[in-house]
């Protein structure tokens, strides 16, 4: 069993029995108090996002193979969205193992992914992305054609417009991706798994109140 709650930005926390993973901490950036990280294992797509507080369990930060009590971690390197062919690949995509699940981690990365890369995600029952667009993350349109490259069951979209958040771009509404991709919506304060997830259901797209 393991919860996944949103923070807002690119922050997630994925608790476990025996591991909490924060991914993108740093919170700072928005107007908010960054996340504390004391005992837990602290995860970015990029280091601008770190907090790189020493008394973290463990700083995950690039590509690799990682273990980490019930996680089993990938690192994959990823264009930023912003960034040209000469400035190499700085930015990580992740994929997380817990069970028999099986998570993906986006990041702030241009959509369109190599065959290899696509095959370093593999099969992936949920995926975390950012949405929010306007030349600072993925937009709808390209969160949505990601989505569909990847082909999980279950999706859930950070990184888009909220009052209380000071983003240093204006970000869109969640509804346009919504819209674009054409799943239903269920919305929850935190999601739980306790099983598997259905492999047989249609995509869902599950939205997290950010906590």
């Amino acid at each position: 069993m393991f919860e996944i709650e949103y923070k807002g930005v690119n922050c997630v926390v994925i608790s476990a029995k025996s591991a909490k993973i924060i991914v993108d901490p740093k919170l700072s950036i928005a107007g908010l108090q960054d996340m504390p990280i004391k005992d837990a294992v602290e995860m970015v797509t990029e280091h601008r996002f770190a907090v790189n507080n020493p008394e973290s369990r463990l700083l995950i930060d690039g590509p690799g193979e990682y273990g980490v009590a019930e996680f089993d971690i990938v690192g994959v390197p990823a264009r930023r969205h912003i960034d040209t062919e000469n400035d190499g690949l700085l930015s990580t995509m992740y994929r997380l193992e817990i069970g028999e699940t099986r998570i993906g981690i986006i990041g702030n990365i241009s959509e369109k992914l190599s065959d290899e890369q696509l095959e370093q995600l593999g099969v992936l029952d949920i995926v975390i992305i950012p949405i929010g667009g306007n030349g600072y993350t993925l937009d709808a349109v390209g969160a949505s054609n990601l989505v569909k490259a990847i082909a999980p069951k279950l999706v859930i979209p950070v990184h888009y417009a909220d009052k209380q958040l000071k983003y240093e771009v204006q970000q869109g509404e969640i509804d346009p991706f919504i819209k674009e991709l054409g799943a239903p919506v269920e919305e929850t304060i935190k999601y739980k798994s306790k099983q598997l997830v259905n492999t047989q259901a249609p995509l869902t797209i599950i939205k997290i109140t950010r906590s």
